[in-house]
């Protein structure tokens, strides 16, 4: 069964909610899912409403058009989606290999609707995993000096495939603004900390250091400003003083695994609205 999805957010005021509904009643739509979230601070309403396409008597290339003047009655921000159009994505790894396999394992059970045909590099590490699972690899060296140039090769490559979505497995590299400008909110990251904690190189090492009782790790979409972009799913585990260093990266290895899993999957899913450098995550 293919599904549209609407995202939006707007300011939030008596009607909007009974108005989406009874436009798609008016057209016959069948919703199969809704949800909806007021931030109190800014007074601002979020929400995520997906129907059924089947028997919906608007043609999926009329649909935006018919919404348009019930989105600008309201100032909505807004997006739409099909389920029926499946994400290209591609995974960019260094050195570090176990969220590559831990995401491409999952891809291959059916896990996330998404095409990945491209896994992008600057190592030759992930060569046999490409090679099992069958994808390409583009190795990228990059160097201080050829770092730009570098990058427009990989964007240039980025949007001949027609990739609409970018996963940061562990990829040792910052990104410059020309890149990040380019996949606005569509390049998401791992980093292996609790984020703010610990930013930067070494995270485990710096949370060992200063003898902490919990790590964690974060996935975030990327933003210009290292670390810092908005956040999209966190989770910790308990540590004691009888764990070692190696114990810490172990525990945390397998933290990244999930929390990157879940954050991938809620973006295929088009479960997620950015605002002020924060997250909507719909259930």
């Amino acid at each position: 069964m293919e599904t549209a999805i609407l995202l939006l957010s707007c300011p939030d005021s008596r009607g909007i909610v009974a108005k989406i509904s009874n436009f798609l009643y008016q057209n016959n739509g069948n919703i199969v899912h809704a949800d909806q979230h007021i931030d109190s601070e800014s007074n601002t309403l979020f929400m995520r409403i997906e129907w059924a396409l089947g028997g919906f008597s608007l043609a999926k290339e009329d649909i935006a058009g018919a919404f348009e003047p019930l989105a600008g009655e309201f100032k909505m921000k807004w997006q739409l989606y099909f389920s029926g159009n499946t994400p290209r994505v591609a995974i960019f790894v260094s050195q570090h290999l176990h969220c590559l396999y831990d995401l491409l394992l999952r891809y291959r059970g059916g896990q996330f609707n998404c095409e990945i045909p491209l896994i992008v590099s600057n190592h030759s590490d992930a060569h046999q995993v490409a090679q099992n699972f069958n994808i390409s690899l583009c190795e990228f060296p990059i160097l201080k000096e050829n770092k730009i140039e570098q990058e427009k090769k990989q964007i240039e490559l980025l949007r001949k495939e027609k990739i609409d979505v970018i996963i940061l497995a562990r990829y040792a590299q910052i990104f410059t603004k020309q890149f990040v400008d380019t996949f606005p909110n569509k390049v998401i990251n791992i980093h292996h900390s609790f984020l703010p904690a610990f930013i930067g190189q070494a995270p485990y090492r710096q949370a060992y250091t200063r003898g902490v009782k919990i790590i964690g790790a974060t996935s975030h979409y990327v933003t210009e400003e290292l670390d810092a972009g908005p956040i999209i799913e966190q989770d910790t585990v308990r540590v004691s003083h009888r764990d070692s260093l190696e114990d810490l990266r172990r525990k945390g290895e397998d933290l990244e695994r999930m929390v990157l899993s879940r954050a991938v999957k809620w973006h295929l899913e088009r479960k997620i609205l950015v605002y002020n450098n924060k997250t909507v995550v719909f259930d």
